[in-house]
């Protein structure tokens, strides 16, 4: 596996996980306080846009690595959760991080 498809999870892994961290700070005063509707919007369309291309790139790095599909549903799931990417991340990392040392678990030429 190269170690570009683990780089490209965790970057996405990150970027995903503070920006829903933003949009819970947005939701909280667009709906606790009546301010920030247009903020709101903004930040939830930019995290929508994140989140897919996290979903494709932690697809890319589960298939590379042949995850059963419960983990990678997981994976995937963990990107709508606040703060679970940051945990999920650390220990998809310590996982794969042999894998993309070794070379191991190439994919499947179709």
């Amino acid at each position: 596996m190269k170690p570009s498809v683990l780089t490209r999870y965790r970057v996405m892994a990150y970027v995903t996980a503070v920006m829903l961290l933003i949009l819970c700070v947005c939701m909280i005063f667009k709906y606790g306080f009546d301010t920030g509707e247009g903020l709101t919007l903004v930040v939830s369309q930019i995290h929508g846009v994140l989140y897919i291309i996290y979903l494709v790139f932690a697809f890319d790095l589960g298939s590379n690595a042949k995850w059963p599909m419960g983990k990678l549903l997981w994976v995937l799931v963990s990107g709508t959760i606040p703060t679970a990417a940051f945990f999920v991340e650390r220990r998809i990392v310590r996982e794969v991080g042999p894998l993309v040392a070794d070379g191991a678990a190439q994919p499947v030429k179709a």
